[in-house]
C-alpha cells in the first residue's frame, strides 16, 4: 500500500486548540457549539480549513490555525480566532476555557456533535467513545520527507511524558480527584488505536502496517490511528496529540516551541547522517504513565536497563540543549515557558491548590476562566506570566488557504 506523504519544505506549524464552553453563573458545561458557530460563519463555514470548527460535543469548539511559520504566528492566529468566540459567547453568558477535563461535569449528560463522522465513531466505539469528555492541544510541524517522518515519530515518543507533563491539566474527573495529574490521558488512552506509536523501522513498514489494519478492518482510513505522535501525510507534518488540554495561550506556544524545536533538532541530526533515539515501547509506555500518574513528579525511565532520572531534571537539560534552536526559530521566549511552569507549576497543581487552600471545583472554574481571557487579551511576551498577560491586539489571521490541523 502506497501512501503519499506531501511534504512540507520547512519546519511550519499548525495548532488545535480544544475549547470547552461553560456557564459563567452556574459554571457547567454548555451545549451550544451548534448555535455558537452558526453565529460565526465566516469561521466555521469556510470550504477549506476553517478557524473553529466542531468536535465530538456539543461543549466543545475546536480553534485551529492556518499553516503557521513561527509560534508567534501560531499564537496571534489562535487568539484573533478566540476573540471573534468570545465575541458571541459573553452575550450568551458563557465563556472559553480549556483543561484536560472539566473538572465536575459528568460525559452521561453531554450532547453529541451533529457532524456525521462522530456519529459513526460513537456507533463504533459506543461507551469508550461516549465518556470522552476530554480536551486536548495537537501541534503539527511540517517535515521534509516520508522518509524522515517515521525516525521523528519514534523520537519524538521518547518525550511524551515531558509534553503530557508539562500540560497535564485534568487531575478531577466528574467531581473528584482522581490522583493523577492527567485522567484525560487515561480516558482517551483507552481507545484502541490511541497510545504510544508502535516502533516502525521506515516509512514502508509504516505503509505495511496501515495496509493490514485496513484488511483487518480496525480501521477505515489511517486518520483513525489516533497515537500520541503520528505522521500525518496529507498534512506532511508529524502531529503531537499528547498535551492535555493547556489553560493559556502562554502555555499553547510553549507546547508549540518545544515540538517545532525538536522536530528541527531531529531533522537537522539526520542531515548530518546520525541515527535518532529511539526507546523501546515499554519504555514509552511505562514512561507515559509515570507522567500520567506524577506529573512533573514523575521519575522517567532513560535506558533499557531501568536507569530513572527526575524529569525536571531531564526537562530542564532538554530546554538547554533546544535554546539554540530555538533561537534560530525565533522562539526562544516561548520555550523558556517551560522553565517558568517548572518552577510555579502546571496546570494540575495550580488546580489542586486552589482545592488544597480551601476553595471548591466551582473555585477551579473560576480560575481557568480567568487564566484564558487574561491570556487571549494579546500575545504573550517574555514578561508575561504562566496563566496570562496582555499586549497589544494582533490582527484577525487571513492566511486561511491550507491548514496543517487534522483529526
Amino acid at each position: 500500500m502506497g501512501i503519499e506523504f506531501n511534504a512540507s519544505d520547512r519546519t511550519t506549524l499548525g495548532v488545535e486548540w480544544e475549547l470547552q464552553l461553560v456557564d459563567v453563573e452556574n459554571r457547567h458545561l454548555r451545549q451550544e457549539a451548534e448555535q455558537v458557530l452558526a453565529e460565526l460563519p465566516d469561521l466555521s463555514e469556510t470550504p477549506s480549513a476553517p478557524p473553529l470548527r466542531h468536535e465530538l460535543m456539543q461543549c466543545t469548539v475546536e480553534v485551529v490555525t492556518g499553516v503557521c511559520e513561527t509560534v508567534q504566528e501560531a499564537r496571534e492566529d489562535l487568539a484573533g480566532s478566540v476573540r471573534r468566540l468570545q465575541g458571541v459567547l459573553e452575550p450568551r453568558g458563557a465563556a472559553a476555557i480549556c483543561a484536560g477535563t472539566h473538572p465536575m461535569d459528568d460525559w452521561r449528560d453531554q450532547a453529541m456533535s451533529p457532524v456525521q463522522r462522530y456519529g459513526e465513531l460513537v456507533d463504533q466505539m459506543q461507551w469508550l467513545a461516549r465518556r470522552i469528555l476530554t480536551f486536548g492541544v495537537h501541534v503539527h510541524v511540517g517535515v521534509r520527507s516520508a522518509e524522515k517522518a517515521v525516525p521523528i515519530v519514534n523520537a519524538l515518543a521518547g518525550h511524551l511524558p515531558h509534553f503530557l507533563a508539562l500540560t497535564a491539566s485534568s487531575p478531577f474527573w466528574s467531581g473528584h480527584d482522581t490522583g493523577l495529574a492527567s485522567s484525560r490521558s487515561i480516558v482517551f488512552g483507552a481507545l484502541p488505536t490511541s497510545g504510544p506509536p508502535p516502533v516502525l523501522p521506515d516509512w514502508p513498514a509504516f505503509e505495511d502496517y496501515m495496509a493490514t489494519l485496513l484488511r483487518a478492518g480496525t480501521i477505515a482510513g489511517i486518520k483513525e490511528v489516533w497515537w500520541d505522535v503520528r505522521p500525518h501525510p496529507d498534512l506532511g507534518t508529524v502531529e503531537i496529540r499528547m498535551f492535555d488540554g493547556i489553560p493559556t495561550l502562554r502555555e499553547v506556544g510553549m507546547a508549540a516551541a518545544l515540538t517545532q524545536s525538536l522536530v528541527a533538532h531531529f531533522d537537522n541530526l539526520l542531515d548530518r547522517g546520525y541515527r535518532l533515539p529511539c526507546r523501546p515501547s515499554w519504555v514509552a509506555n511505562d514512561n507515559k504513565w509515570r507522567a500520567t500518574r506524577y506529573g512533573l513528579d514523575a521519575r522517567i525511565i532513560t535506558d533499557e536497563r531501568g536507569s530513572t532520572v527526575p524529569l525536571r531534571d531531564d526537562l530542564y537539560e532538554l530546554v538547554r540543549e533546544l535554546e539554540p534552536v530555538a533561537a534560530r526559530l525565533g522562539c526562544a521566549d516561548d520555550l523558556d515557558v517551560v522553565s517558568e511552569v517548572l518552577d510555579k507549576g502546571a496546570s494540575y497543581e495550580r488546580q489542586r491548590a486552589i482545592v488544597r487552600d480551601g476553595g471548591t471545583l466551582d473555585d477551579v472554574v473560576d480560575a481557568l476562566i480567568a487564566e484564558f481571557r487574561e491570556g487571549i487579551g494579546g500575545t504573550a511576551t517574555g514578561a508575561d506570566r504562566v496563566g496570562g498577560g496582555t499586549a497589544a491586539a494582533p490582527p484577525t489571521p487571513t492566511n486561511r488557504g491550507t491548514s496543517h490541523a487534522g483529526t
